[in-house]
């Protein structure tokens, strides 16, 4: 310290210096650095909670609407067997007409319970 001419420029001499005492303070910067820090984790974490928030009440949305869809369903296929005897009455529908459209339908049904038990097939491990 006397080396550096700290005393230069002054009506001083240093003649010596006694350190009785040293007081290491806080890092303020660092102390603020990670005030900051914590502080963006928490502003992270509202946004995220609110994200999964959101998606949840949008999965209960859609799970109200598939159950909405799947009872129009239900009353549209109310309506078929009215209006089957509505055309015919109306004679726009004859039995040979009717027992094709239910050969039809039993087509579809078979051929969607072959593919189902073929799915399951697959699903299932074979033990050899």
């Amino acid at each position: 310290v006397l080396d550096r001419g700290l005393d230069a420029g002054t009506a001083f001499e240093i003649l010596s210096i006694d350190i009785a005492d040293v007081d290491v303070g806080e890092n303020i910067g660092a102390q603020l650095q990670i005030k900051q820090a914590e502080a963006d984790k928490q502003i992270a974490q509202a946004r995220a909670e609110e994200r999964r928030a959101m998606a949840r009440a949008r999965e209960a949305e859609m799970k109200a609407q598939v159950v909405e869809m799947r009872a129009r369903v239900v009353e549209a296929e109310a309506e078929v067997p009215k209006a089957m005897a509505e055309a015919f009455r109306n004679g726009n529908l004859g039995v040979m007409d009717y027992y094709k459209m239910k050969n039809v339908v039993a087509d579809t049904e078979m051929r969607s319970s072959i593919s189902k038990m073929e799915e399951d097939s697959k699903e299932a491990p074979s033990s050899d």
